[in-house]
């Protein structure tokens, strides 16, 4: 099956159905394979986090904040459980620690200590061996004890309200609406999550959990944007494996003469013969935004070539199954890029049809 790539323009209005039909065709289903990261807890990572924090508390007989604290010294990871527990994001949580405990956690804070809490499982531990060198020091001195730092205590507030409300429970059902702490494990306060460790949990108890939320929501938003920088990945990949000289902008630059910087400049900003525009999407709604940036850039050229600069080619790389939705979109692109529309199962040729040939150094 020929791709729009590999045609000329009039060929390509003439089969632009065809092309529309290959192109979708071609889009892969992103949504099922997520970037890992680098804060990331595979499911025997997250068990081991549980399992010390059911020690520490003897099974939640005993939560408390000195025990969790030493859940947390033993293994940072403990964090992201108590969180899983209370069954709330990160900025949730800290909103939480705000009214309940005045504590001064923002939600970017929140989000920071729950990344480092769960990139390394001696997170907590470093921070503490940290500020308890530093207050010996002052004792031996005989200077003012140190305060902790503002890490420590914020987490020591997050700890605190989860246990005030994993504890408290849900008070009583009210019409209407149904509270965040009406899951199997906390509707009863501790009862209940003393119930759910014991681990005799009705399978279908847990499916519903599943079914209530997203599986790998959180980790998800926790990546989206590594999710595009698969694409861009993918590109320059090929460019150096062929040698060519390119320009990466980064995210959200300015370049000159460009309202909106592309992905990639080849050879670079200053006089490009390719430009290329990467994106990934799941959602049709992303994939209309997406698809308005990429026409933007054509625009652009237009505009460059009008006011006298040497014409270039607009290039985009795009997967994803929102884009299967935004049909018309596909046409119109299609159209205005004169069929330069790669998408992951097109890669390879990235480079032999593009004028990005003509800057390859190395055999490919």
């Amino acid at each position: 099956m020929q791709r729009p790539f590999e045609l000329e323009d009039q060929e390509l209005r003439d089969r632009l159905e065809e092309m529309v039909d290959a192109t979708i065709s071609d889009l892969g289903s992103e949504f099922l394979l997520m970037p890992m990261g680098n804060s990331f807890i595979g499911y025997q990572d997250f068990r081991t986090a549980y399992e010390v924090l059911k020690r520490h508390t003897q099974a939640f007989t005993n939560l408390t904040e000195q025990t969790v604290h030493q859940a947390l010294l033993e293994n940072s990871r403990t964090l992201g459980v108590l969180r899983a527990v209370l069954g709330m994001t990160p900025p949730e949580w800290a909103e939480l620690a705000r009214v309940e405990c005045d504590s001064d956690i923002t939600q970017g804070a929140a989000r920071t200590l729950d990344r480092n809490c769960r990139e390394a499982s001696d997170f907590v531990s470093a921070m503490e061996n940290r500020y308890q060198t530093r207050l010996a020091r002052t004792r031996e001195k005989g200077g003012k004890p140190v305060e902790r730092t503002k890490s420590l205590e914020r987490i020591d507030d997050l700890v605190k309200v989860a246990i005030q409300y994993i504890t408290l429970g849900v008070a009583k059902d009210t019409d209407g609406v149904i509270h965040r702490l009406a899951k199997f494990d906390t509707q009863k306060g501790l009862a209940s999550l003393q119930y759910a460790a014991k681990e005799n949990v009705p399978y279908a108890v847990l499916l519903y959990e599943r079914y209530l939320g997203r599986p790998f929501a959180a980790h998800r938003d926790a990546v989206s944007e590594l999710v595009g920088e698969v694409m861009e990945n993918a590109i320059e990949k090929r460019l150096r494996r062929a040698g060519v000289t390119y320009r990466k902008t980064g995210r959200a630059e300015r370049i000159p003469d460009f309202g909106q910087a592309p992905d990639f400049c080849i050879p670079d900003e200053v006089n490009p013969v390719v430009i290329i525009e990467a994106k990934i999407t799941s959602d049709d709604g992303t994939a209309r935004d997406k698809v308005a940036r990429i026409k933007e850039l054509e625009t652009q050229r237009r505009k460059h070539v009008a006011a006298g600069q040497p014409s270039y080619e607009v290039v985009a790389c795009i997967d994803g199954r929102g884009f299967r939705e935004r049909r018309e979109d596909m046409r119109q692109m299609l159209l205005r890029l004169n069929g330069k529309v790669f998408t992951t199962a097109s890669l390879d040729q990235l480079i032999t049809h593009t004028r990005i040939r003509e800057f390859v150094s190395h055999d490919i």
